[in-house]
């Protein structure tokens, strides 16, 4: 039985896995493969779709097929929102994920665009308020040294938000804290989170947006933030490269 695409997939794997191509390395040329493994380029060419499909590589134009960097970047589960990072200094969520990561950050990372929209029937339940009200929409997309990692769309009841500089869309985090400060100032200072993480397939416009190779999924994330009273100030919906995170979390078991 002659070598199919898996088995020759299955070699490459443990090449990259075994630190022969290291991240960021380009493999060797689909013919030099094709005459490695001594079978034809169709069967090269599925082999690397299986890995691309799988995380592991992704292809460059001008380069040729390069080796991921891994691990992904942690990205913290309750850590990311402590008050001391923003309320008592100037870390916002991402930037906690980075500094956890061993990586920097910069404002720029995060670019904004902000406007007002009629809030759809999941914003408006998480909100309270009727479909089709008006609501303040600020959606981010962050990156990590130029390439995208995810976007965050966050949704605000005019009155909470109206003339801060969460209605800004101005590089980075709205000030000093981010958005969880701005709110503090009017207010409205966040106290419980509730979030919903799930995994699918990216639509066309998420795959271009986050520059994913074919075959990548998605990790999607729902947040709502609410006050001490049980008032929600934001409902916020991610999207994140699924290779590109290492979803971390830290608790004490409950009774």
């Amino acid at each position: 039985m002659g070598t199919g695409y898996k088995e020759v997939a299955a070699e490459l794997r443990q090449a990259i896995e075994g630190g022969e191509y290291p991240p960021d390395s380009t493999l060797p040329k689909q013919k030099e493969l094709a005459e490695r493994y001594e079978v034809n380029l169709g069967t090269v060419r599925k082999a690397i779709a299986a890995l691309e499909a799988e995380g592991l590589v992704t292809p460059v134009r001008r380069r040729g097929t390069v080796v991921r960097r891994r691990p992904p970047m942690r990205r913290l589960g309750a850590d990311r929102y402590a008050k001391s990072k923003w309320k008592f200094g100037n870390v916002v969520a991402f930037a906690a994920d980075r500094e956890a990561s061993g990586r920097g950050w910069k404002p720029q990372d995060q670019t904004n665009k902000v406007r007002k929209i009629e809030a759809d029937q999941e914003v408006a339940d998480a909100l309270g308020v009727e479909a089709g009200t008006p609501v303040y929409e600020r959606a981010r997309l962050v990156k990590d040294r130029g390439t995208p990692t995810h976007t965050l769309t966050s949704y605000y009841r005019p009155e909470d938000v109206e003339g801060t500089p969460l209605v800004d869309p101005a590089e980075g985090p709205a000030g000093r804290g981010g958005g969880f400060a701005v709110l503090t100032i009017q207010g409205l200072e966040p106290d419980t989170i509730t979030e919903t993480v799930y995994a699918r397939m990216p639509t066309p416009e998420e795959a271009g947006t986050l520059e994913l190779p074919a075959g990548e999924p998605v990790m999607i994330l729902n947040r709502a933030t609410c006050t001490a009273s049980g008032r929600v100030v934001e409902f916020a919906r991610g999207v994140h490269s699924a290779s590109r995170f290492a979803w971390s979390y830290t608790f004490k078991i409950p009774d």
